[in-house]
């Protein structure tokens, strides 16, 4: 073939090849996106905690190209981004809040402030098939027991067995109670959440009194975005728990039922000695006994349930025990909790000095022990997943 017949043929086939590439590019591509940089891609799980910003978090949503329709049953992200928080200053001044202690009094002139900016967020928890939220309340400061906790019942599981879904793990904070504190750990926090990942916070104080805030915040996240997890489990960070067992128990219990089960208290009375721990005024709350509600240590609860107590919980005015505050919002909801034996509140006997507290042949047939220091969890742990022979045997399933 002469040369100009082969420099023909040759520009034939590029403007043909170029001829199909504008008309895909035209068909894939509008103008708008060929002047523009590139959109960014869907965002999706992220591997670590992001520090929630007003300026950059909020936007994103808007920016993913095919936004997930927004529910008319709630919001779809955490709504609230600043804190709007004033003393309520009419109540301060009445006479009966002013012959309350001073922590008593700072609790009701801010209980109207119910929901707080999220400092960490992970979302991407509940991705996926997800059986059973494992919820941990913990405080800044106590990075050792969250460690032991990862370490033993609150590893994480890609299946619960039985077809089930995966078994994830969360703690709980707010920030530091301490304002010297405040900067050195939270910078140690968002260090430890980058490993793990694992971590929500919000911008309130960790306290005593605020462990209320800690339900109510964690009850709105679950129903923003873990709408379907069937069964939840929270806790504190000092029990001994056996996920085995737990799923054991879970096994023939369905994610519709009005479950809520743990060491159930009935007819408690208030503690009215001002050096206890749990001393409520008579002004703060005047009837005689407290509706029944499982002690903190640990209980279990329905995902179903879980998103009606989060609504519950918006009519009930907060009140600074947070076991007795998740009574009073089963009480609106008509749900009596269930009382287990294998939930251990006040650990095995009540009586401290118990061998039975230290006895691991216990620990492996209960569901919750409470409490143990880091290294009595560690070490108890060692000991009931060891070749470990009981001459008898518990059954509290």
């Amino acid at each position: 073939m002469s040369l100009w017949k082969k420099t023909l043929y040759k520009s034939v086939c590029l403007a043909l090849a170029l001829l199909v590439a504008v008309t895909v590019f035209q068909r894939s591509v509008t103008p708008g996106q060929f002047l523009q940089d590139p959109l960014p891609p869907t965002p999706g799980p992220p591997k670590t905690g992001n520090v929630v910003n007003s300026n950059s978090f909020w936007k994103s949503s808007k920016e993913i190209v095919a936004p997930t329709p927004i529910s008319p049953q709630g919001p779809q992200a955490w709504d609230v981004i600043t804190t709007n928080c004033s003393i309520n200053i009419n109540l301060t001044h009445q006479p009966w809040v002013q012959s309350l202690e001073p922590h008593f009094r700072q609790f009701l002139a801010y209980r109207h402030c119910r929901y707080f900016p999220m400092l960490l967020n992970h979302p991407e928890k509940c991705k996926g098939d997800i059986y059973l939220l494992v919820v941990v309340k913990s405080v800044i400061t106590q990075h050792d027991r969250r460690e032991v906790i990862r370490q033993t019942w609150g590893h994480e599981w890609e299946s619960a067995g039985q077809g089930r879904g995966a078994v994830r793990t969360l703690f709980l904070l707010g920030t530091a109670s301490k304002q010297e504190e405040g900067t050195h750990y939270q910078q140690l926090l968002a260090y430890e959440d980058r490993l793990y990942g694992d971590i929500l916070q919000w911008d309130f104080l960790d306290s005593f009194f605020n462990l209320t805030l800690k339900e109510i915040h964690f009850l709105k996240w679950l129903d923003i975005y873990c709408p379907s997890v069937p069964f939840i489990f929270k806790g504190d960070d000092d029990v001994f728990v056996n996920p085995t067992n737990l799923l054991e128990f879970l096994s023939d219990r369905q994610p519709q039922e009005n479950l809520f089960v743990g060491d159930v208290l009935k007819h408690a009375r208030p503690i009215r000695k001002k050096d206890n721990k749990y001393y409520i005024p008579t002004v703060m709350y005047s009837k005689s006994t407290y509706p029944p509600y499982a002690g903190g240590g640990g209980f279990l609860m329905s995902g179903s349930l879980a998103r009606h107590l989060h609504h519950a919980c918006d009519t009930v005015e907060l009140f600074p025990i947070d076991d007795v505050f998740l009574g009073m919002c089963l009480e609106v909801l008509g749900v009596q909790p269930t009382g287990h034996e294998g939930f251990k509140t006040f650990g095995i006997s009540r009586v401290r000095g118990s061998r039975m507290n230290k006895e691991p042949c216990f620990y492996r047939a209960m569901l919750v022990v409470h409490k143990l220091l880091p290294a009595e969890l560690l070490a108890m742990w060692d000991l009931v997943h060891s070749n470990l022979t009981c001459s008898l045997k518990f059954q509290v399933l």
